[in-house]
């Protein structure tokens, strides 16, 4: 109401002061009848039409304050404006800073708009005491009959998906599960996953999406931090469970799964859970105990790339801002239909996504797994207008050869996270793709960013405005170790425009997109927590992320901490030196780390490269990397592989690699060093002993 209110009486002095405005140049202060004469100067008149615009745009920042004081409170609005003020008097007091808001008040000002439409809406469901399957509901009423999700050519309505899940709750709930209990899911990509885990919330039964890529020690470490206690499993990944049954908790109840009914078992005293779904109404459930806003919904595990995965927690809350933060932040439409070849354990696919269906009531395309060749095929073949991207397949989908077909399809914009800059534009240029909306954020964090303009390389931004209106920040910390550097106070410091420094969130409890709900295990989740932060007594949430901002507040992505490293003096970032490796070897996997040398301070670079068909032109790589890279960020070793390790998210694992050093007599693949004469050479076990005792130096 308020917001409303204040916009038309913006409008109203618009108009005044336009129409009198207008009759004072056109008359020249005086009506025609009195002889006045028309003015017709266009210096007049561009001055005119400038303050026009800038009277809008000081419309458009009263309405957005209005909004921001009737949800925030006032005291909110005054700090806002002293932290404009203190913002203006850091750079300088000066010029520059007016040109700069002048430059990004449109990005900051479209943001702020969508953002508070986006607290309006998640007001109003938590309001309500809503969870996802109410919000479901409702599409399902809507729209029951239009296609919810496409699995290789077979269409299933919202309704169809209502059903299932409503079969899948009143076989679990016949079995004597409630909520608060907890199921794991570990199951391949396809509808009936989303129609399991929905089933279940429809309880309050919480379930771990547990990577179906896992296996041995790993699987058992998931399904016990999860703490399941039951298990479904699908067919294809019965050996995976036959091989840790004798280490699985001795209460736990396994569930097997298969596309095809049949009565058979695999002896691990299994429940047919098939059987069950034919044999199970698909009325709804009645539910005895309410599932509300704030409940937990789901158990998403971090990728694994620093350890063993660890499982964060997802609530229905959260989930709504997910999913509608991006809808309202980057602009999706009901009408939108999605292509999902990412693995659905994972947040961006499996709630960025999917949630776009059960939320909003889009189509969305799902394959079970990802393909580089047919990800634009089945992107025209499926009509898609939305195309998601995650890791490195826009490398692998790059690498395809070009087709004349690589332009015609339907896509308005892609989004995801890890779109390198330095194939950014190739990527755009060749697929014709008008938009790309690149986002970043952590499962279990509450520090999320989108690039909601289109900024090539840029992964989302802050503003340089009011950055107080979303309290994210970058602070220094120590490369190699990731521990904030403070100042003579005792606080974190913020980086500067140009410095690279750890992403940061302020944790509010009381705000959806403030607060953070950490791991399962609490102790994980204390190590994600830095105190102190911009004054004392506060919290934020460290992502352990290096970042770099402009002076425009546009973010980009550096490393991670832990794989930065120092040589000669200097900070390397590793994913920088990958993306220009990998555009010299025609996109193939290739992974950067820091080597211990003996005698030398800090680590030297190493890249494992793999060449399955040993067409690796290393005299080509030494020239690139010498004139793309300084001296200390060139890679002193190479590694030659058949393949190297991934993520189900497609990151690239290299913890192990580092371990293995570069030691030719452990190390069963080819090996070179960069000599005196900038080229690469084999690395002999002679050769590394003179390096070793330093004869040899790099």
């Amino acid at each position: 109401m308020l917001f409303s209110y204040t916009k038309l009486i913006c409008r109203r002095v618009l108009y005044e002061i336009a129409t009198s405005a207008v009759e004072d140049v056109e008359c020249g202060g005086h009506s025609a009848a009195d002889g006045g004469t028309t003015t017709r100067n266009p210096a007049v008149r561009r001055l005119l039409w400038s303050a026009l615009v800038m009277l809008s745009k000081l419309a458009v920042v009263a309405a957005c304050a209005a909004a921001v004081w009737y949800f925030m409170g006032w005291i909110f609005v005054i700090q806002l404006v002293l932290v404009a003020v203190v913002a203006y008097l850091a750079a300088g007091g000066g010029y520059r800073w007016f040109y700069v808001a002048f430059k990004t008040a449109p990005r900051d000002l479209k943001a702020v708009i969508r953002y508070i439409g986006l607290l309006l809406q998640v007001r109003r469901y938590q309001k309500n005491n809503s969870n996802i399957c109410d919000i479901f509901r409702q599409q399902v009423a809507k729209h029951p009959k239009k296609v919810c999700f496409i699995f290789e050519d077979t269409e299933w309505t919202f309704s169809q998906v209502d059903e299932y899940s409503n079969k899948i709750a009143n076989v679990f709930k016949d079995h004597g599960f409630r909520k608060g209990d907890t199921v794991g899911l570990l199951m391949e990509n396809r509808p009936e996953y989303v129609c399991i885990w929905l089933g279940l919330a429809k309880l309050g039964v919480i379930t771990p999406l547990i990577n179906f890529n896992l296996r041995l020690n790993p699987l058992v470490h998931s399904i016990t931090i999860g703490k399941c206690q039951a298990l479904i499993f699908s067919s294809e990944i019965t050996d995976a469970i036959k091989d840790v049954a004798s280490n699985l908790p001795s209460n736990i109840v396994l569930y097997r799964w298969s596309p095809v009914s049949n009565n058979e078992t695999v002896g691990l005293g299994e429940k047919n859970l098939t059987t069950l779904i034919s044999e199970a109404p698909s009325t709804p459930p009645v539910v005895n105990e309410k599932v509300g806003y704030n409940d937990r919904l789901l158990y998403i595990y971090t990728s694994g790339t620093t350890g063993l995965p660890k499982a964060a927690v997802i609530t229905h809350a959260r989930s709504i801002f997910i999913v509608g933060g991006l809808t309202r932040v980057i602009g999706f439409k009901p009408s939108d239909r999605f292509y999902v070849a990412l693995p659905l354990y994972h947040t961006a696919g499996g709630i960025g996504s999917i949630g776009q269906a059960l939320f909003f009531g889009s189509s969305v395309v799902i394959r079970k797994k990802f393909s580089a060749s047919a990800y634009m095929s089945d992107i025209r073949k499926y009509e898609c207008t939305v195309g998601q991207y995650i890791g490195e397949m826009c490398r692998y989908i790059l690498a395809v050869p070009p087709k004349p077909e690589d332009k015609q399809h339907k896509l308005r914009l892609i989004y995801g996270n890890g779109l390198r800059p330095q194939i950014w534009t190739k990527f755009v240029e060749r697929f014709n793709i008008p938009r790309v909306a690149e986002f970043y954020g952590a499962t279990e964090g509450n520090a999320n960013i989108v690039n909601i303009d289109n900024k090539v390389g840029a992964i989302g931004f802050v503003s340089r405005i009011l950055p107080v209106v979303y309290p994210i920040s970058i602070i220094k910390v120590e490369p190699e170790t990731g521990e904030p550097i403070r100042n003579g106070k005792g606080l974190c410091t913020v980086c500067k425009p140009g410095e690279p420094g750890v992403f940061v969130g302020k944790i509010n409890p009381n705000n959806p997109s403030r607060a953070f709900l950490g791991y399962v295990n609490e102790k994980e989740s204390q190590k994600k927590i830095v105190y102190d932060v911009f004054s004392k007594g506060d919290s934020a949430f460290i992502s352990g992320d290096l970042l770099v901002s402009d002076e425009f507040g546009y973010l980009y992505f550096k490393d991670r901490t832990g794989d930065t490293f120092r040589w000669k003096g200097e900070n390397v970032s590793t994913s920088e030196v990958e993306a220009v490796i990998s555009n010299l070897i025609d996109y193939r996997d290739a992974v950067v780390y820091g080597v211990e040398v003996r005698g030398m301070e800090g680590r030297a670079g190493m890249a494992a490269i793999v060449d399955q068909d040993d067409t690796l032109d290393l005299k080509t790589l030494a020239e690139g990397v010498t004139k793309a890279l300084p001296s200390y960020a060139r890679p002193q070793f190479i590694r030659i592989m058949r393949k190297v390790d991934l993520t189900g998210t497609f990151k690239l694992k290299k913890r192990d690699l580092q371990q293995d050093g570069f030691d030719p007599v452990t190390i069963k693949d080819k090996l070179y060093f960069m000599s005196s004469s900038a080229s690469y050479e084999t690395l002999t076990e002679e050769i590394y002993n003179n390096i070793f005792t330093g004869k040899i130096r790099l």
